[in-house]
């Protein structure tokens, strides 16, 4: 393969538009949903932080980057909460090049750590914003970092951004992965104040990166709160696991509830859920 050859390859590769298939962003999004329902307990948005109606304005959501569910929260909470929207999200092309049905899911590979890879990346991010019914979903920070970590870091291809999308609404998620009284974790979410693009755009870089690193560590303060407080009543749940240990254990225990005439209810607090 010559050098031509391959430049148009990897041309191909990272047109996340031109691959994007519907049809296997329902089947993922099918497969995904049955994976997080087998291993987490809900996805949850916080009743304060459910996004509202942003008209026909182009979206960068920025979120945090807790942990390797993120990917699947962006896949839910855009499917529920955004679903005349197609969702776009940059990744590490390394780690891109090992889930390769990612691309027709409007995944795109980035090369981290170069000029050029960050002037590919602002080229797509412009392209993919360049239309109404897409949107832009990234992990500020450019690495994993821990809910507590503050200030909350800011990748630079993040601070540029705004200067290739001033008609963009910059929208802060929160995303955290807290265990409450089950034996699988919650995944709890929020979305923030959304920051006006050319609002950004006009502040220096460093400037900028505080700006996006204070919304978003609001965001994240905020919904710790709720976390703390460990009620379902304060979120709106929009997809539920399994509940209960599942097995053998589950099995004995719902064969002694009916023995008994009761009801069997396999989670291990046993209060009214809500949302």
């Amino acid at each position: 393969m010559n050098a031509e050859t391959r430049s148009a390859a990897r041309s191909a590769a990272e047109d996340p538009i031109g691959r994007y298939d519907p049809r296997r962003m329902a089947f993922f999004h099918f497969m995904f949903s049955r994976f997080f329902g087998k291993h987490m307990r809900a996805a949850r948005v916080a009743r304060w932080g459910v996004p509202r109606d942003y008209g026909d304005r182009p979206l960068v959501v920025f979120a945090n980057h807790p942990g390797w569910w993120d990917g699947v929260a962006f896949m839910l909470l855009s499917v529920a909460l955004f679903p005349n929207r197609r969702m776009f999200i940059p990744m590490e092309k390394q780690a891109l090049d090992r889930y390769g049905f990612m691309r027709r899911l409007g995944v795109f590979g980035i090369e981290t750590g170069s000029p050029r890879g960050a002037i590919a990346f602002l080229r797509l991010a412009k392209e993919v914003l360049a239309a109404p019914d897409r949107m832009l979903w990234m992990n500020a920070p450019g690495r994993f970092s821990d809910v507590r970590e503050r200030p909350v870091p800011i990748a630079p291809g993040m601070t540029r951004l705004p200067e290739f999308a001033p008609d963009a609404l910059f929208i802060p998620l929160a995303l955290d992965y807290p265990f409450w009284t089950e034996r699988k974790a919650e995944m709890l979410c929020a979305f923030g104040e959304p920051i006006e693009g050319r609002v950004l755009e006009a502040m220096d870089r460093d400037a900028r990166a505080q700006a996006l690193s204070a919304a978003l560590a609001a965001t994240m303060d905020r919904l710790a709160a709720d976390a703390v407080a460990r009620d379902p009543a304060r979120f709106e749940t929009i997809h539920k696991g399994r509940e209960g240990m599942g097995g053998i254990y589950d099995l004995w225990r719902r064969l002694r509830a009916a023995a008994s005439g009761k009801r069997f209810d396999p989670r291990h607090e046993t209060r009214q859920e809500a949302g």
